[in-house]
């Protein structure tokens, strides 16, 4: 608990100024919209400053998460600021990702650093990381609750650390705070999701939750194995890692000019507050997903997150007319569902959606979350989780009857 505490404030400080960046960076593209031009040439940078000076962290998210389940060695403390320089340029010029990988990232290693310097053994520095995992979670998304849980069930896929539950939420709370005074002194605040009233949760809702959430565990499956068959290919076609992203930045420029608008870059927040309040195109949810992959598969850094926050949100409201059901309430419900199937975490995802919805919404999220993480095939956009068990039970892994 006390080794949590300064965990949180590293993160949430280091999560408020990121925020304040992004903020600036993205400010900055939608003012000069020529720098999206400029997008191959930050890949090339991006790439070129990893190959140089991070071959060490590449893993990333991937990486943090090794380190908790297979202790090897510490994780560099220039993961923190190489992924915080390397998404604020990726945001600046256009690439479409995330920021909760970059949050994670710097939770992770803060806390990293400070279990070297207590000594800590493998099981105490394994929940030390789970803290900085939940502290940078928390704090870049203002969901504490969320955070705690998720970083214990990030992990592995069948099962929760609930060992560490009590550090992790005390860091996910503080952190939380953290952010918070510095984002009033930064001028810099969490986006306020408005949904209307949650209607009732009736026989003919719980089948349209359960069908909504078998497409966004498709749809979440359907995206990571996508980055990773791209992200594969790349590495195969090209030796040089800087080309990488140097080649999806073009790919990236050449869309956003094809098709004459710049909504599927970035995080693409108003979008995700659109599809709260009114029916958009059927295909934004596509067009998201075919710029991320392209984004990260390529090599440019961020997260995974938000954009699946996108994803999910245009595809339930696309499938609100289909299914009968509120546009606001199906976007919100896929919102958290796609991400669920995605990264594996549907009771973190449902604990999202309360508190970013209200609780009003807890049935309806957490039986689309559920559906989509059976759905969502046996991996997700982080390929260090433990496989610890099937998302099925088969007769031969539940208890005999007594």
């Amino acid at each position: 608990m006390l080794l949590a505490l300064p965990v949180a404030v590293l993160a949430g400080t280091a999560s408020a100024w990121f925020l304040w960046a992004l903020d600036r960076a993205t400010g900055t593209r939608m003012g000069h919209p020529w720098l999206l031009w400029l997008l191959p040439a930050a890949g090339f940078a991006v790439g070129w400053f990893y190959l140089r000076y991070g071959s060490a962290v590449e893993g990333g998210v991937n990486l943090v998460i090794t380190e908790i389940n297979a202790p090897q060695q510490p994780i560099p403390l220039r993961m923190a600021p190489l992924v915080l320089g390397a998404t604020v340029v990726s945001h600046l010029f256009g690439a479409s990702v995330g920021r909760e990988g970059t949050a994670v990232q710097m939770g992770g290693a803060l806390a990293d650093q400070l279990a070297r310097w207590c000594r800590l053994d493998e099981t105490d520095r394994r929940i030390v990381l789970m803290t900085g995992i939940s502290a940078g979670f928390a704090s870049v998304f203002g969901t504490p609750l969320a955070g705690a849980v998720f970083g214990l069930e990030v992990l592995a896929v069948g099962r929760s650390r609930h060992a560490g539950l009590l550090p992790c939420l005390a860091a996910a709370l503080l952190a939380d705070r953290v952010e918070l005074l510095w984002g009033g002194w930064l001028g810099v605040h969490h986006t306020h999701y408005a949904l209307p009233l949650i209607p009732d949760m009736t026989a003919r809702a719980l089948c349209a939750m359960a069908i909504a959430g078998v497409l966004f565990g498709l749809a979440a499956r359907v995206f990571a194995g996508a980055t990773h068959a791209l992200a594969g290919a790349m590495k195969r076609a090209m030796s040089y890692a800087p080309l990488r992203p140097f080649a999806g930045g073009v790919v990236v420029a050449l869309a956003v000019w094809l098709l004459g608008t710049d909504k599927y870059i970035g995080l693409g927040i108003p979008t995700i507050v659109d599809a709260l309040r009114q029916p958009l195109p059927g295909h934004d949810f596509l067009a998201k997903m075919a710029f991320t992959i392209v984004s990260l598969g390529s090599g440019f850094k961020g997260g995974e997150v938000t954009p699946l926050f996108f994803i999910g949100a245009t595809l339930g409201n696309a499938l609100a007319p289909l299914l009968q059901q509120p546009f606001a309430l199906l976007a919100a419900v896929g919102f958290v569902a796609v991400f669920a199937g995605a990264a594996n975490t549907p009771l973190a995802c449902t604990v999202m959606a309360m508190e970013l919805f209200g609780p009003g919404i807890g049935a309806h999220a957490a039986i689309a979350c559920l559906m989509a993480y059976g759905c969502s095939g046996r991996t997700g956009i982080y390929k260090a989780q433990n496989i610890d068990s099937s998302k099925r039970a088969s007769r031969e892994t539940l208890p005999p009857v007594q």
